[in-house]
């Protein structure tokens, strides 16, 4: 129900500012342009994509994923059948068991789970979207009413979405292509806020779900990955650009190659047949890549209404204004569109965090805040509509507002760890 009331409330505002920009402002074409502008029109004057482009983009978006999803969910397929997904819960099942306490003992979504975390962790994008499906669908099963978001896949899916990232390849990656003089120097705070804004998700609802924390195995288990964040803070923070990029390709393509190498050599221990295997789980990644395509659509058409009526330009323009009269120092607001976007579509934040770049040079203040907000979180509306649409959930319950909650604790630890280090 909250996903269809915003949902709703962003056509309805975009409309209206589409509205007033054209009858009182002169800009008779922007109608035209936010159904069929395209970004790569020369003569687009909103340098965005409309309506029907998006709808493509939507679509050409869950093609690409097919292939993925199908490679995951057949080695995760795999890893069932030979019993690797169980031998994970019983690891993590202490910890876990505290966290989603309706979740059996050795369920197979804990192993899920744990398998979407650490792709997140390592930033392999590519790999954490079909295991946080499986993971999904798994919770789904123990889900009493198929239509309404359960606990456990409302505490999953916000600690999903904080986005608990080792390092900001992408992020680092981009300013070093904009020759920004340490294009690493984002690292730090980055981790930082993506462990706060987990620690945020994670105490936001466990609030609300009346789980107490304060737990002997949660206080350890918490600790421990604050002293493995701390010793990474401390190691990476001793190596050049060149090194902390050749540090995360080895730590995130390593990995994933030793788990498929443990996966396979799992299942033939137990002599699993292993392309059979591989192809049931595969079939599945077709299936929920059409599966998702109408809520991508909705959710990113939505957002692209938002973006061409010029919305989020009035929006940036009142904070501004709100700053100024108060007598507060303004130099943050540069690069709030990265943090305003960042929940609806990674690849628009992506876009605003480079023109901030540009704009502004990549050594600005400005540009340094908007790496630190591109590379800190998730986006949670393209998380709410993949992972539950995957599943069919139409009542998300509390979930996007945790979410948000969590982002905006997030975004505000962004902004006072870039002035400790950049100010």
């Amino acid at each position: 129900m909250a996903l269809s009331r915003i949902w709703s409330a962003f056509i309805i505002v975009a409309i209206v500012v589409a509205s007033i920009k054209c009858f009182f402002f002169g800009h008779s074409d922007i109608f035209n342009w936010m159904v069929i502008g395209k970004s790569s029109d020369p003569l687009n004057p909103l340098k965005l994509d409309g309506i029907i482009e998006t709808c493509w983009i939507a679509v050409d978006l869950c093609i690409k994923l097919i292939g993925t999803l199908a490679l995951f969910m057949g080695l995760m397929s795999i890893a069932e059948k030979a019993g690797g997904i169980r031998l994970l819960s019983r690891i993590i099942g202490p910890f876990f068991s505290k966290l989603f306490p309706e979740i059996p003992k050795g369920h197979p979504s804990m192993g899920h789970m744990i398998m979407n975390f650490s792709a997140n962790l390592l930033g392999l994008d590519n790999a954490a979207t079909p295991f946080g499906i499986k993971a999904m669908e798994s919770l789904q099963e123990l889900n009493p009413n198929k239509d309404v978001a359960s606990n456990s896949q409302i505490m999953f899916l916000c600690l999903h979405a904080a986005g608990l990232c080792l390092i900001p390849v992408s992020v680092i990656a981009i300013r070093s292509t904009q020759n920004a003089q340490d294009p690493t120097d984002i690292f730090i705070p980055c981790l930082i806020v993506t462990f706060v804004g987990t620690m945020a998700a994670m105490f936001i609802v466990s609030f609300k779900q009346k789980i107490n924390l304060l737990q002997p195995v949660i206080i350890t288990w918490v600790l421990s990955i604050s002293a493995v964040v701390g010793l990474l803070v401390w190691y990476v923070s001793k190596l050049n650009a060149d090194s902390i990029k050749s540090f995360s390709g080895l730590l995130s393509g390593g990995i994933i190659l030793l788990i498929f190498l443990l996966i396979v050599l799992g299942a033939l221990y137990k002599k699993i047949d292993v392309f059979d295997a591989f192809i049931d789980g595969a079939k599945g990644g077709f299936e929920t890549a059409l599966k998702i395509i109408p809520y991508l659509v909705g959710i990113l058409v939505a957002v692209s209404m938002l973006r061409t009526s010029g919305t989020f330009d009035v929006i940036m323009s009142g904070i501004k204004n709100v700053f100024v009269f108060f007598g507060a120092d303004t130099k943050f607001v540069d690069a709030l569109p990265t943090a305003l976007i960042r929940p609806l579509s990674g690849g628009a934040a992506r876009g605003m965090m480079v023109s901030t770049m540009i704009s502004s040079g990549p050594d600005s203040f400005a540009s340094k805040l908007s790496g630190v907000f591109q590379g800190a979180s998730d986006t949670t509306f393209y998380v709410v509509a993949v992972y539950f649409g995957s599943v069919g959930i139409k009542n998300t319950r509390y979930a996007i507002g945790s979410m948000l909650l969590a982002d905006l604790v997030g975004v505000c630890t962004a902004i006072a760890l870039s002035y400790m280090f950049f100010a």
